[in-house]
């Protein structure tokens, strides 16, 4: 096992409790419960954090840091492999662990996509909260522009117009009442299905 690669699976699985490393190598161990992790927690996102920084150190050409930058995205990352992709941490390691750049930015686009749909499938279950479904359709966007420029120009915008509509359907309660519009769960229904269309979900 190359010293990157295993440097990754050290980091990340270490740091979540989901990976311990023997002398045949890397291996599972108990994660912790994904319900632990909040989808609609306020703040910064990490997966998008720690894109930005391992896409900067792979354009230095330092992929030890690359590595370590996802480290910080463990619990996401946990998530998602444990409930939209399996083999995604793998995949993301391969990656690294060949220096192909595209490669990685392939994969993280699949974990992009699973975040975006995990949180629209999160908004379409509150949608009589509107204050929770509206963040999540708001993080939804943010994870869409966060990785826009590796999809296709037409899909991205096919995406953003899904997002527009999901927003607008979850309605609004107005001020005091004034201007209040209902949700309509059958728009909203449409609107999602037209993002996972664009997005090859």
């Amino acid at each position: 096992m190359s010293t990157i690669r295993k440097g990754f699976l050290v980091a990340i699985g270490l740091l979540a409790g989901g990976l311990a490393v023997g002398a045949d190598g890397v291996g599972p161990l108990a994660v912790t419960p994904a319900s632990a992790y909040s989808y609609a927690a306020a703040g910064k996102e990490p997966l998008i954090d720690a894109r930005e920084a391992a896409l900067k150190a792979i354009g230095e050409k330092n992929w030890d840091a690359a590595a370590q930058a996802f480290a910080g995205a463990k619990d996401e990352l946990v998530y998602l492999e444990d409930h939209h992709h399996a083999g995604l941490q793998k995949e993301l390691a391969d990656a690294v662990q060949a220096r192909d750049e595209a490669a990685v930015r392939a994969v993280l686009k699949i974990a992009f996509a699973a975040e975006i749909d995990r949180r629209l499938d999160g908004a379409q279950q509150n949608m009589k909260d509107y204050q929770t479904a509206k963040v999540l359709v708001i993080k939804a966007r943010r994870f869409l522009d966060a990785f826009s420029g590796d999809i296709d120009p037409a899909k991205r915008k096919a995406a953003e117009d899904g997002l527009t509509a999901a927003l607008a359907a979850i309605g609004n309660p107005g001020v005091f009442g004034v201007g209040a519009k209902t949700a309509d769960p059958e728009a909203f229904k449409q609107a999602y299905a037209s993002v996972k269309a664009a997005l090859g979900l």
